[in-house]
């Protein structure tokens, strides 16, 4: 009995330290530094895919071939690491892999300064790239701005005002709300994209020198640590 009862123990134990971190994460380094970023689980079809392929190294080696200060900085195109199509000037962004996925829209999810979303091309149904994204670096908008958006590039698609708020305070690229799915955001290592939006780049926005990345998937421990720091345990 006693040594059932150590055994069912023993079990629960194991069970509850196996249990996984409510967050995953993954870090992106750069010559500039590196940034963390945790993946939405409202958007779980985005999140995964990131993750595979970060885990098969897809994205090691590939460059942030558009920068726009004030904006936002893209990366992931597969072209970007194959040296017979990067030479300098060349334009990059065409490169991808041979699937989409669908758009996951979430009303709550929106372009503040410091997400991640999906890249994508002008399909109807707005599904996003299978692999090239672009974080967010974006700028402060004034009330008058965010109501000419509303008016113009958003079709009258109104900001709720907890959204309004951040973009006037942090900020962020409100016009693409809606349009491109968001799946995640830094949540240490802003800087890094700061520093990559301002570098100089060609007429194509394209940096003069190449910014290469290497993505890591965090590990399940790192993930714990990070969900207990920013309050988001299970």
């Amino acid at each position: 009995m006693k040594r059932t009862l150590t055994l069912i123990l023993l079990l629960i134990t194991v069970t509850a330290f196996a249990k996984p971190p409510k967050n995953q994460y993954v870090r992106i380094s750069t010559s500039f530094g590196s940034c963390i970023i945790r993946l939405y689980n409202e958007t779980p079809q985005h999140r995964d895919n990131f993750i595979k392929l970060a885990k098969k190294g897809f994205y090691n080696g590939t460059l942030f071939h558009r920068v726009i200060q004030n904006f936002m900085i893209q990366g992931g195109d597969p072209d970007s690491k194959d040296t017979s199509k990067n030479k300098p000037g060349v334009e990059l962004g065409n490169g991808d892999v041979k699937y989409t996925i669908p758009a996951e829209f979430n009303d709550s999810l929106y372009h503040k300064r410091g997400v991640l979303a999906a890249a994508r091309d002008d399909n109807p149904a707005k599904a996003s790239s299978g692999c090239q994204f672009y974080i967010v670096e974006g700028k402060r908008f004034t009330d008058a701005d965010l109501d000419k958006l509303v008016s113009t590039r958003l079709m009258g698609h109104p900001i709720p005002a907890s959204h309004r708020e951040v973009y006037k305070t942090v900020g962020g690229s409100p016009h693409l709300d809606g349009n491109y799915t968001v799946y995640g955001e830094v949540v240490t290592g802003i800087d890094m994209v700061d520093q990559i939006a301002g570098v100089k780049k060609d007429e194509r926005d394209r940096p003069l020198s190449n910014v290469p990345m290497t993505v890591t998937v965090l590990s399940k421990g790192e993930c714990k640590d990070l969900d207990k720091i920013l309050g988001l345990k299970n």
